[in-house]
C-alpha cells in the first residue's frame, strides 16, 4: 500500500446542485447552504488553502420532467464532469470536496478518483457513510431513484453508461469498499452485500463495539493495498434529531460527536484523497442547522482538533 504522507494542504470545493436522482427536492440547494456556512472560513482557519470552483452545470429539471431516460442521460454527463474535476484535482496532489446535491454525483467524484489513481498503477480505497447502502440497479429499485445506485456503477453494474465512467473498470472493487452507518436497506442490496463480499458496519455494529473499534477496521480494509481513500458521506448518517435537513431521514444514526469521531479517525490516517458531502436539504433543515454542522464536519476531517 502506497498511502500519502498526510492529508493534500489544498482543498477544491466542487459544488454540485443537482437533484435529478431523488424524488423528493431541494439537495439541489446544499451547495449554497454549505458555502453560507462558513466553510471556507472553518478549513482556512487550519492553515488549508482552499479554492471554490463554482458550481457544475446541472440541467433544469423542469425541462426534463420525469422521463426516467433523460434523467439517467443528464445525471451521466453530470457525473462525466465531476469525473474529469476530481481526477484533475488528484492529480495535482489538491483534495476535492464535493458539495451535493443528491448521492447520484458520487458515481463521478469517486470514478474522477479512481481514475487518477489508476495512472499511478493504483487503486482506490472507499469508506461509505451512509444510512443507506445506495447498491441498487435500475432493474432492482424499487423507486427507481439515481440517488440510490451510485455504489453500483462505481462496482461495475447497472446502467454501462454510469458504470464506465472511470478510466479502470469497476472503479471500485468490492474488497476495498467498506460501509459505516447503514440502517436502511432494501431487500435486494442485502443479497448484493452478501454475494459480493462487500464489508457493512451497520449501526448495531456502532453500538455493540463502539465507533473506534468499527472505524479503525473500516479504515484498515479501505486502505489494505489502495492508494488512499475518498470517503462519501452522506448527511443521513448522522440522527436525524442532529441533522433534520437531509434528504432521506431514517431515525437511529450517529451522535453528532460519533460522526466528529469517525471524521477525526480519517484524518487521523492521512489517507484522504477526496471527500463529498451530500444530501443536505435546506427545505427540511431548522435554520441551516444541518448545513453549519457538516462544515463543523469536514473541519474535523480535515484536522481540527478539540485541544
Amino acid at each position: 500500500m502506497s498511502l500519502p504522507r498526510e492529508t493534500p494542504a489544498t482543498v477544491e470545493l466542487i459544488g454540485v446542485p443537482i437533484d435529478l436522482g431523488a424524488s423528493r427536492r431541494g439537495v439541489d440547494m446544499g451547495p449554497s447552504a454549505m458555502r453560507l456556512s462558513h466553510l471556507v472560513t472553518h478549513l482556512e482557519a487550519l492553515g488549508l488553502i482552499v479554492h471554490d470552483t463554482g458550481n457544475v452545470e446541472v440541467p433544469d429539471r423542469a425541462r426534463l420532467g420525469t422521463d426516467a431516460t433523460a434523467l439517467l442521460a443528464a445525471i451521466t454527463t453530470v457525473c462525466r464532469d465531476i469525473a474529469q474535476r476530481t481526477a484533475d484535482a488528484v492529480r495535482r496532489g489538491v483534495c476535492p470536496l464535493v458539495l451535493g446535491g443528491d448521492h447520484s454525483l458520487a458515481a463521478g467524484s469517486v470514478a474522477g478518483t479512481a481514475t487518477a489513481l489508476a495512472e499511478r498503477g493504483e487503486r482506490v480505497g472507499v469508506l461509505w457513510l451512509d444510512a443507506h447502502a445506495d447498491l441498487n440497479t435500475p432493474a432492482t429499485s424499487l423507486s427507481g431513484n439515481v440517488h440510490g445506485m451510485p455504489v453500483a456503477h462505481l462496482l461495475g453494474l447497472g446502467d454501462p453508461r454510469l458504470a464506465g465512467l472511470a478510466s479502470v473498470t469497476p472503479a471500485v472493487r468490492p474488497e476495498q469498499l467498506v460501509y459505516v452507518g447503514l440502517r436502511d436497506l432494501d431487500d435486494a442490496e442485502k443479497v448484493a452485500i452478501r454475494a459480493l463480499g462487500i464489508r457493512a458496519f451497520t449501526m448495531r455494529d456502532i453500538d455493540e463495539r463502539g465507533l473506534r473499534a468499527v472505524m479503525d477496521d473500516a479504515v484498515a480494509i479501505a486502505t489494505a493495498g489502495t492508494g488512499g481513500l475518498h470517503v462519501s458521506c452522506d448527511a443521513d448518517w448522522i440522527d436525524p434529531a442532529e441533522a433534520p435537513g437531509v434528504g432521506t431521514p431514517v431515525r437511529g444514526g450517529a451522535t453528532v460527536r460519533e460522526a466528529h469521531l469517525a471524521m477525526e479517525i480519517i484524518h487521523d490516517t492521512g489517507a484522504l484523497l477526496a471527500l463529498d458531502l451530500v444530501e443536505i436539504n435546506p427545505i427540511l433543515d431548522h435554520r441551516n442547522a444541518t448545513a453549519e454542522l457538516a462544515a463543523d464536519l469536514m473541519a474535523s476531517a480535515f484536522g481540527r482538533r478539540i485541544l
